[in-house]
């Protein structure tokens, strides 16, 4: 998620002459993470559209990178999970909740905490606590969290094993995903441009300085607009919907992102990697969908059921 309050980059001196530099105080190089972003969002969209199960393979390859970028972070800072069953976990829970659904993937779950307990116990007993709590950590909060954004199209019944949607019928689950990746996109964009420009007071400056509230009320802003807009044209919902959606994205979004800078303060370091120009490691775009991911499948299925 994009820091919410920015101040200009700093600027430098090139043979004598001042100019600016192009990345920002946060280290954001924001031509080259704007590149990167919608090169991820357009090949996660295509996926979901036009071959779904391709869609699952993404997730699923986003989720094996976030894992081991928070196994080499724990790793440096002298806690090692078990990343053999803790990465085999990660391949199946997306493949579980697309084929089998809400059971499925809890039951993936259970099966990944179970078999990381196991690994570990048979190492020894030196820092096999810290390791299981924390390979069961990670298996909850990557893959299970993330593994909610496959499960609207087990949901709507739109569950085919490979190719295109049968009869080039895209269901309603693959929208709603859709909308919830568009609203976490419109969080990002308009906080970043009202927390560059008019941010001044911080949200939780012991955990993130650069967020600011009055990036968070354009994250709000956008988020809405777009939520309503999306409600009407895409979902086929009231415009109270896609309102209640927004304000839901917004605070789950923001809270994944300010959980995920805790972390990383705990163990010391800024980014949890460096695979993405402009983004640092995929971990840190994750941060936000994780959490959103389960609060948009919420929403989507008490909407159904109202």
């Amino acid at each position: 998620m994009a820091d919410q309050q920015q101040a200009p980059g700093p600027r430098v001196r090139v043979r004598g002459k001042e100019r600016k530099n192009p990345t920002p105080k946060a280290g954001r190089n924001l031509p080259a993470a704007t590149a990167v972003g919608l090169a991820m969002l357009f090949a996660v969209l295509g996926g979901l559209l036009f071959m779904p199960l391709a869609f699952v393979l993404i997730v699923t390859v986003f989720a094996i990178f976030g894992v081991w970028e928070v196994f080499r972070a724990l790793e440096a800072s002298g806690t090692r999970l078990p990343i053999i069953p803790a990465m085999t976990g990660t391949v199946a829970m997306p493949l579980a909740a697309y084929f089998g659904g809400p059971e499925s993937l809890l039951f993936a779950l259970l099966l990944s905490s179970v078999a990381v307990l196991l690994w570990r116990s048979l190492e020894g007993a030196a820092g096999s606590a810290r390791s299981i709590y924390a390979g069961v950590f990670t298996l909850a909060w990557v893959p299970f969290l993330i593994s909610f954004a496959v499960l609207p199209l087990h949901a709507s019944g739109g569950v085919t094993p490979i190719g295109p949607w049968p009869g080039g019928v895209v269901p309603v689950g693959a929208w709603q995903i859709g909308t919830l990746l568009l609203l976490v996109v419109s969080n990002d964009t308009f906080g970043y441009l009202v927390g560059a420009s008019l941010g001044k007071h911080p949200m939780a400056p012991k955990i993130s300085p650069k967020k600011s509230w009055e990036g968070f009320g354009g994250s709000i802003a956008g988020a809405v607009l777009v939520g309503v807009l999306a409600s009407i044209f895409v979902l086929g919902q009231p415009w109270w919907f896609g309102a209640a959606l927004a304000v839901g994205m917004v605070a789950a979004a923001t809270a994944g992102d300010l959980a995920e800078s805790m972390v990383k303060r705990e163990l010391g370091i800024k980014d949890m990697g460096n695979g993405l120009p402009g983004h640092g490691g995929v971990m840190d775009r994750l941060d936000s969908i994780v959490f959103a991911s389960p609060v948009a499948f919420m929403i989507f299925s008490a909407g159904a059921g109202g």
